[in-house]
């Protein structure tokens, strides 16, 4: 699928949505786990997390000391993602894959997200692709379901 250059960040902006709903969801669970961390513990290990599943690492400090720090935990929080959220699966589906057909015309082929995607149990692989209208109506209602697209402006497909 060979995409227009003035769909690609409107696509992004798609796959940036469903990125908050996760962070949200993934936010809250780890709040109520870890009770007695400090919100910025709680916010970097969300962060940190949503990077390494998306193969979008931050490089600047100190979001990468904490990275490495907690490379284990991160590991152990993305290995989660499957079983606490099942009804993410979808949508992160076809932002794993809008964002590396995104990517891709990018020139920045990465097929070990998608990899990694699928051994987290997180990937469903006998899902279509979407196409970018499906994309951005999934990524919209899901958005503002979660109320996070208030948050943030969004253009149109």
């Amino acid at each position: 699928m060979k995409l227009e250059n003035r769909l690609i960040p409107i696509l992004r902006e798609g796959i940036h949505i469903i990125k908050m709903v996760l962070f949200k969801n993934i936010r809250d669970g780890l709040a109520k786990r870890y009770p007695h961390q400090e919100r910025i513990f709680i916010n970097q290990l969300t962060g940190a997390t949503i990077n390494e599943l998306f193969c979008t690492p931050n490089h600047e400090e100190p979001f990468l000391s904490f990275a490495i720090t907690n490379k284990l935990l991160i590991k152990e929080e993305m290995e989660r993602i499957a079983g606490d959220f099942p009804k993410l699966r979808i949508p992160l589906t076809d932002a794993l894959r809008v964002q590396f057909l995104c990517d891709s015309q990018e020139g920045l082929d990465n097929p070990a997200m998608l990899a990694q995607a699928r051994d987290l149990g997180i990937l469903i692989t006998d899902r279509d692709v979407p196409l970018p209208d499906h994309f951005m109506i999934l990524a919209r209602s899901l958005g503002e379901g979660s109320r996070v697209t208030q948050q943030i402006h969004i253009g149109s497909a």
